[in-house]
Parts: C-alpha cells; sequence; structure tokens
C-alpha cells in the first residue's frame, strides 16, 4: 500500500466517516494542550485532566489541536497515560451526538462547541490597500444613464 493510500485510509478512519455512537467503555473529552511525543492533555465533562496517546497508525498523519473534541478509549497499563485516542470529531458528529442525546451537557456551554467561520474574527491587514471588485450591471446602468442624459 502506498504512503498516499495508507493516509487516505487513516484519515477517513481518524476523522469520522461513519457515524456511530460510543461505546460503553469510550468517553467524549476535549483537549487541553499538546504535551508533544504523540500525548495530549484533556478534560473530562467530570473536569479530570489526564493525557491519552496518540495511536501508532494516526501519527504523522493526523494533528489534534488545544479545543478539538475527540473520542477516547482507556487503557488499563499506564499511571499517567490512561486513554488512547478512537475518533477526532468534527461539527457534523458533534451535531449527530447531539441529535442522539449523547453529547455531554458540561460540554454544550462552552463557546468552543462548534467553531464558526467567521469572516469577523479574521485579522485585517491594513499594510496593503483593499482591492474592490465592481460588477458588470452598474457600469452598463451608468452607461444607459449617461446615454439618456445626452439625448
Amino acid at each position: 500500500m502506498s504512503k498516499v493510500t495508507k493516509r487516505k485510509h487513516v484519515m477517513n478512519e481518524a476523522l469520522w466517516d461513519d457515524f456511530e455512537l460510543p461505546k460503553e467503555n469510550q468517553s467524549i473529552v476535549k483537549v487541553l494542550k499538546s504535551m508533544g511525543n504523540n500525548l495530549h492533555q484533556i478534560t473530562t465533562p467530570t473536569g479530570e485532566e489526564y493525557l491519552v496517546s496518540m495511536p501508532i497508525k494516526f501519527r504523522k498523519n493526523i494533528w489534534v489541536k488545544r479545543g478539538d473534541y475527540i473520542l477516547v478509549e482507556p487503557i488499563l497499563e499506564g499511571n499517567k497515560v490512561k486513554a488512547e485516542i478512537v475518533k477526532i470529531m468534527n461539527k457534523d458528529s458533534i451535531k449527530y451526538y447531539k441529535e442522539n442525546n449523547v453529547w455531554p451537557k458540561e460540554f454544550e456551554d462552552s463557546k468552543c462547541d462548534v467553531k464558526q467561520n467567521n469572516d469577523d474574527d479574521l485579522f485585517e491587514n491594513t499594510n496593503r490597500n483593499r482591492i474592490q471588485y465592481h460588477s458588470e450591471s452598474s457600469e452598463n446602468s451608468s452607461d444607459s444613464e449617461r446615454s439618456s442624459n445626452e439625448e
């Protein structure tokens, strides 16, 4: 299997290509920060914080950032690292969980719940002139006004 094909399959598996509810031993958590070495500090809906690990198959293919929600499965060995990442949630999976009443109520009040792509939050570069585009219809209407005024 080529590197590109492997990456495609790993991305589909990790980024929620199928909607299924979590199993009994899986839980939804929020990433607080990356600790390096494929470890991430997370918080549970109850407020407990611990480390989770990224599985080997996801490494170098999937990135998790602060504020993301993930599905984890507990691991028995280890004192500091208590779980392993199973799925990385996107806005569609979060919506599906909310519709099925599986989403933790503690995460609902969070403003980072589903990140909105809003242009108002973007930084505006004031060092460059803004380019303004004019539509053809406005030019045509002004031409027709001029010709009527000339008559």
